[in-house]
């Protein structure tokens, strides 16, 4: 991972971790003080019914002149106070030195008893073992929390890796592709004002140069979402065939590619400039991927454009791929993996149908239907 990559995993996991941690002792807290008030009644119940039991089993006794019997209560102590030793007693319920104690006047001086004294550590142990269990439950429910934050921010910043390694490739072939035609434009520049002569080479050299860093202009430029939008108008698409082919003649000539047009009169309604880049991307793209002397095809009739070349070819496995951002198949060409994504989000916006038919080593076909735009009645 990148820097910005670590900052914003950290980010994530600390954000999650943290609101995760505020939710969990929430739930703790609300959890421990609901059981603790629950355990505190049943204590303070269980008290209360053991001194009214030991009250009852007094006062019955004296009643029916029988011997005072008192059972054992298992976990809980209790004290039967005489009347002359009552003044250092008040009924009540309370805790002290470690035990929850009630004093009960119930017995009402019955053979000579004033007070049930009721005592038990229970509630403190129990109480005890409450905290453990909660602080347990929540260190392993802030574990399992903490694993959680891990795989889910792997698999949210996933894409975003991904993305920030497409747009690292994209700016480094952008980088490539511009250094060319600069590089080449400095060199004939050069050499025209050393020879002092402006020959034909050096002019041709210098104005496909200039195509080179328009055409990359013009990509960048339509990837910039901001732009303003022209207004769709009805256009001669044969004219902006004719108009693309004439800006690549220089560079089709330098590679000796032939170039076969059979096109007739087409009108569309498109917005003109998307009609130029969408023909300019999918030629130079042939252009790019033609051998040297091979020819390049086009076609126009009432329902569809077409432009095959006799290049390199394309993976049949890799033909549903090609139109993907940054994808960029081959890597005998540059480029950097825009064109075809260019010209597909062309088509889908004018309701266009765009397919693509290739055979490794034998060329491409790219056919552009326009069967949609004449069903909506648009041209």
């Amino acid at each position: 991972m990148n820097e910005l990559e670590k900052k914003s995993f950290y980010s994530f996991v600390a954000l999650y971790l943290s609101s995760s941690l505020l939710f969990i002792l929430l739930l703790g807290y609300w959890y421990y003080s609901a059981q603790k008030s629950a355990l505190e009644s049943t204590t303070y119940y269980k008290l209360n019914h053991i001194a009214d039991k030991l009250s009852g089993l007094i006062i019955n006794a004296q009643m029916k002149h029988k011997t005072l019997h008192l059972p054992n209560e298992e976990g809980f102590e209790y004290t039967l106070v005489p009347v002359d030793e009552a003044f250092a007693y008040k009924s009540g319920y309370f805790e002290k030195n470690g035990y929850k104690v009630l004093i009960s006047d119930a017995p009402q001086e019955h053979l000579n008893i004033s007070y049930v004294v009721v005592q038990t550590k229970n509630y403190f142990k129990k109480l005890q073992q409450l905290q453990v269990l909660v602080l347990s439950v929540m260190g392993m429910s802030f574990v399992v929390v903490g694993f959680i934050s891990f795989i889910l921010s792997k698999l949210f910043l996933k894409p975003l890796h991904n993305r920030m390694m497409q747009i690292e490739s994209f700016i480094q072939d952008v980088s490539h592709e511009l250094n060319t035609p600069i590089t080449a434009l400095k060199m004939s520049a050069s050499r025209a004002l050393k020879k002092e002569v402006y020959d034909k080479k050096i002019l041709t050299n210098i104005s496909i140069s200039t195509k080179q860093l328009e055409s990359i202009y013009k990509s960048l430029t339509f990837l910039n979402f901001k732009q303003k939008q022209e207004e769709a108008q009805k256009i001669n698409f044969k004219s902006v065939v004719e108009n693309v082919l004439l800006y690549y003649k220089e560079l089709t000539d330098a590679k000796g590619i032939e170039i076969k047009k059979n096109l007739q009169d087409v009108e569309l309604v498109m917005i003109e400039s998307r009609a130029e880049l969408l023909v300019s991307n999918l030629l130079s793209n042939a252009i790019k991927y033609s051998m040297p002397e091979t020819a390049i095809t086009l076609k126009l009739r009432e329902d569809f454009f077409s432009i095959e070349d006799e290049g390199v070819g394309i993976k049949e496995q890799k033909l549903q791929e090609i139109f993907e951002m940054y994808k960029r198949e081959s890597q005998i060409a540059g480029g950097f993996g825009v064109g075809l994504s260019i010209v597909k989000q062309i088509c889908d916006a004018n309701n266009m149908h765009i397919d693509v038919e290739s055979k490794l080593g034998e060329g491409t076909l790219f056919t552009i239907h326009f069967t949609a735009l004449k069903k909506q009645g648009l041209f």
